[in-house]
């Protein structure tokens, strides 16, 4: 407990200094904590890596998904405390002068703290993009193709640190993480997704197979919330917490409490199931104009904007069992959408024009 006392006060050093040294670059560190937002997996980097690569597009999801699930459990495990709340309770500081830390309306996450959801799924999906493009250059012969191998290697691993430590830096930066939390984040999502690069029976699984997945990952952790309630131990204890000590009562979000990101997890990786084993797909995204640069091209654009749309979408919060169903059904929609909703309609619309045109 000392020691961790310790580790979080010189966290909050850190957080004063950078609040104070680096607050004209308050917007771009508010960017880069978007820019690690695990959302965007589903509604950005996905729609994009599909319709480019549907192995690597497969896999990403599976990635975030496992990785979310296991950041979650580690949540409850290590019970790691937010610096925006552990600095007004911690009674290391004399006279009860504790140290201030200024709030921002991404700060208030409901969440425990440690590790850092955003770190560990910006470092999944990020390790999963680099290692992709590398695979591609990888196959180059020749001397010259070999050095070009090399330059784009250091030039892309440098872009990932680059984006990982800027992530990092944002998540101290507004007191929503100490830094060993980001840091534990971004290794803990390196080894996920390099798990999945040895696991290919992602990109044969069944729906079957997708639906099992789901059961087992929400009955564990169902399983794992109520055993320990059982045990009076209550692995909610973050959110009193949060909305006690957040600055505004509007910045708490039901959004970014536990169960909340759990639900939206597995939804998406059931819309996943759903739409790779659909008849639109296998119509769509197995037919000739697959192969075509026109259809994947297109696919992205209807993709992308269509996704944009589900931000419109507002899920009403007053009943929070509705809340949940109702996320469950809008993440499944998003990656159904990509992978055969829009695949199909524009498939059956070049169709159309090309039997007009002949």
């Amino acid at each position: 407990s000392i020691k961790m006392d310790l580790l979080h006060s010189n966290g909050v050093l850190i957080i004063q200094h950078l609040q104070r040294d680096y607050r004209a670059y308050q917007d771009l560190l508010h960017f880069m904590s978007h820019v690690g937002d695990p959302r965007n997996i589903f509604s950005i980097y996905f729609p994009l890596w599909f319709q480019l690569n549907q192995v690597v597009g497969t896999k990403m999801i599976w990635v975030a998904v496992i990785g979310d699930w296991f950041n979650l459990i580690f949540k409850w495990i290590l019970f790691g405390h937010r610096p925006y709340w552990w600095v007004q309770e911690a009674m290391i500081y004399p006279n009860q002068s504790s140290p201030c830390l200024e709030q921002f309306p991404i700060t208030c996450e409901t969440g425990p703290g440690s590790p850092s959801g955003h770190a560990m799924g910006s470092s999944c999906v990020w390790y999963v993009m680099v290692t992709a493009a590398l695979s591609y250059t990888v196959r180059w012969k020749g001397k010259s193709a070999v050095s070009l191998h090399r330059l784009t290697w250091s030039f892309l691993w440098s872009i990932f640190w680059i984006i990982q430590i800027s992530v990092c830096i944002s998540r101290v930066f507004i007191a929503t993480h100490f830094p060993h939390q980001v840091v534990i984040g971004v290794f803990a999502g390196i080894l996920v997704a390099e798990a999945f690069e040895h696991t290919p029976a992602i990109q044969t699984a069944s729906l079957r197979m997708y639906i099992k997945t789901n059961l087992f990952l929400f009955i564990f952790a169902l399983g794992f919330y109520l055993v320990l309630k059982l045990l009076d131990i209550d692995l909610l204890w973050s959110v009193p917490k949060a909305k006690k000590w957040c600055a505004n009562p509007d910045w708490i979000n039901i959004d970014t409490t536990p169960f909340a990101g759990l639900v939206r997890n597995l939804g998406a990786l059931f819309g996943l199931g759903l739409g790779i084993n659909s008849e639109m797909f296998i119509t769509s995204c197995r037919g000739k104009n697959s192969c075509k640069i026109s259809f994947r091209v297109l696919c992205i654009a209807a993709s992308l904007a269509t996704l944009q749309l589900y931000n419109f979408v507002k899920i009403p919060t007053h009943t929070e069992y509705l809340f949940y169903i109702l996320s469950f059904c809008k993440s499944a929609a998003m990656p159904l959408t990509v992978v055969a909703l829009v695949p199909y309609c524009v498939h059956s619309l070049m169709r159309k024009t090309e039997k007009k045109l002949n």
